[in-house]
């Protein structure tokens, strides 16, 4: 039985208290006194025991009626407006109503975070066997070359790095990179590169290394499964997969939950490597991250797979213990 925190007697005491008074003749003075408590709440109890000994229960202090309560009709409108995802503060303006009693609604419904509502439900899977299907993705990024300037910022001719290319050619070193991310389905073991351009010859070129780590850690890559970027969409990235005997899967067009774990794990990425430290260049970022991809492979744990890292379900021997 729940009791109020501050309550002086507990059930059986209250029960004692009253039986004392109805059964055995004791006055409200003394089986107070021995109670430990006042003639006015022996009193409370002794009347609410001759009710049954379920009256002797702690009872709800709201009031059985608020005058401003906010209509049942209206609670349904906020409730309404809430599924077509807006916010409190919207809401509020809509209706014209205090911010604090929307909140307050809200909060009573259920619904007082944001998160899903109004969405489809997630559609969760997972594959039975390491290698069965791997998730790729690319994320663009802005190069820099000192701290807070990045891709995007405005820089004075002489304070703009410049770069010879191959052909000769003087170029600037400020611009993007690419992240080129692959996520096994099932161990979530990654891979990542940082890369200087997302064209199909590269895109393979990720994909050939990528088979390679995943070799080493005793995982034969079946499919793939990727958005419809120009690279993976060309001929020869197709003919690229058939050569080494990948089946390659499309996502549906804007559709990038359905290529949900690596978009997942670009959001760590970035949260725990592109943007979880304070870089002087972008080349000292991008010499950062294969220490970080092994922290995240050996000693993150991953919640779900049991706040084991992926490691734990390659097929590397000892990777089960």
């Amino acid at each position: 039985m729940d009791l109020h925190a501050n309550a002086a007697l507990s059930w059986s005491g209250r029960r004692e208290l009253a039986r004392r008074v109805v059964e055995e003749g004791w006055t409200l003075r003394a089986a107070a006194e021995a109670a430990g408590v006042s003639v006015r709440c022996a009193r409370k109890w002794v009347g609410r025991y001759r009710g049954g000994d379920r009256q002797l229960r702690d009872r709800s202090s709201a009031p059985l009626r608020v005058a401003n309560r906010t209509p049942a009709e209206r609670v349904r409108v906020i409730v309404a407006l809430r599924q077509l995802r807006m916010t409190g503060a919207e809401i509020a303006e809509t209706l014209a109503m205090p911010h604090s009693t929307v909140s307050a609604v809200l909060t009573r419904n259920g619904i007082g975070r944001l998160g899903r509502i109004g969405l489809e439900p997630a559609q969760r899977y997972e594959r039975s066997r390491p290698g069965e299907l791997l998730h790729i993705d690319v994320k663009k990024l802005g190069r820099f070359q000192a701290a807070g300037k990045r891709a995007g910022f405005r820089l004075t001719q002489a304070g703009r790095p410049r770069r010879r290319d191959a052909h000769g050619h003087d170029r600037g070193t400020t611009g993007w990179e690419y992240v080129h991310v692959a996520v096994d389905d099932y161990s979530r073991l990654a891979y990542a590169e940082v890369l200087a351009d997302e064209r199909a010859t590269t895109a393979i070129g990720f994909l050939r290394r990528a088979l390679t780590f995943y070799a080493r850690h005793g995982i034969h890559v079946e499919r793939i499964l990727t958005d419809n970027g120009s690279a993976y969409i060309s001929t020869m990235h197709a003919i690229a997969c058939r050569q080494l005997g990948i089946r390659h899967l499309r996502t549906q067009p804007r559709r990038p939950q359905t290529n949900g774990k690596a978009e997942r794990f670009i959001r760590t990425l970035l949260n725990g490597w592109a943007y979880g430290a304070i870089y002087r260049s972008s080349t000292e970022r991008t010499a950062a991250l294969d220490g970080w991809l092994w922290h995240y492979n050996h000693r993150r744990q991953h919640a779900a797979l049991g706040h084991r890292p992926p490691v734990s379900r390659t097929n590397l021997p000892g990777s089960y213990s």
